[in-house]
């Protein structure tokens, strides 16, 4: 049976973050996830954690400047010193939540800048991530983000993604399988998924259109929820959605799910 995470950044929205972990264990979550942790010190989120019986199955590295724009640093050549920084800022937090998967962000493509020097950047910097989350025991994932929701990211697609992970060695880097932006940029959900499986660390879901609930919009979720367990896919499925209502409200997709 798929296991799906409460994603804190978009879920239970109607209270403060180190409260919505109270409500995603209320709501009968086993897991959370989030974009980022650094507005709060490590032990006080893994306090939440343990309180809640909760594990912390992903967040994001450092993406830079947030509120001005900026969405990751990984395809950025004059940030690569930055970059370092936040693998090792990223390193510790997981290290104090438990958690083994760290998203990286690949970021926005500068304008006038070749593809190509872009890609060796974020070729190199991913090595080195990957080099220190192994000793760390995390595994890093990368994840194609569609065109609409952020213009300009570097990753767009599963087969640049696919090339980008075997080019630095199988198992090295993991993909993070958003079913939402596959959806959107290349659709044939089912297919795709079963033939990236190996290489697939993490999912998430959202409907569309719209990134609310499961249910809500153009996915027949039933038919793929089924599919990724008839893959024999174990991992996390995180609940990447803004809800179309209250959180609470809009949970009845998940209860032919629940243990």
């Amino acid at each position: 049976m798929p296991r799906f995470a409460a994603n804190l950044s978009m879920m239970f929205t109607e209270l403060p973050f180190l409260d919505r972990f109270a409500a995603a264990r209320a709501a009968g979550f086993e897991a959370v996830e989030f974009l980022f942790p650094y507005e709060f010190a490590p032990q006080e989120i893994a306090r939440r954690l343990s309180d809640n019986g909760l594990a912390n199955v992903l967040f994001n590295m450092p993406p830079g400047d947030w509120a001005a724009g900026e969405r990751g640093l990984a395809c950025l050549p004059e940030r690569r010193d930055e970059f370092r920084d936040g693998v090792r800022r990223a390193l510790d937090y997981a290290a104090a939540l438990g958690c083994r998967r760290l998203h990286v962000m690949a970021g926005l493509a500068p304008a006038g800048v070749p593809r190509e020097r872009l890609l060796a950047c974020y070729a190199a910097n991913l090595d080195f991530a990957a080099e220190e989350c192994a000793k760390a025991g995390v595994k890093p994932v990368i994840e194609p983000i569609n065109h609409r929701d952020i213009p300009g990211f570097f990753l767009n697609t599963t087969a640049q993604a696919l090339a980008v992970i075997e080019g630095l060695g199988a198992g090295r880097v993991g993909l993070q399988f958003d079913l939402y932006h596959c959806q959107i940029t290349e659709g044939d959900l089912v297919p795709r998924m079963q033939a990236l499986l190996p290489h697939i660390a993490h999912m998430q879901v959202a409907d569309t259109p719209g990134r609310h609930e499961p249910g809500t919009g153009e996915v027949n979720w039933p038919f793929v929820f089924a599919a990724i367990d008839a893959a024999g896919y174990r991992g996390w499925i995180g609940c990447e959605y803004r809800p179309k209502g209250e959180t609470l409200a809009g949970l009845g997709w998940l209860a032919p799910y629940r243990n």
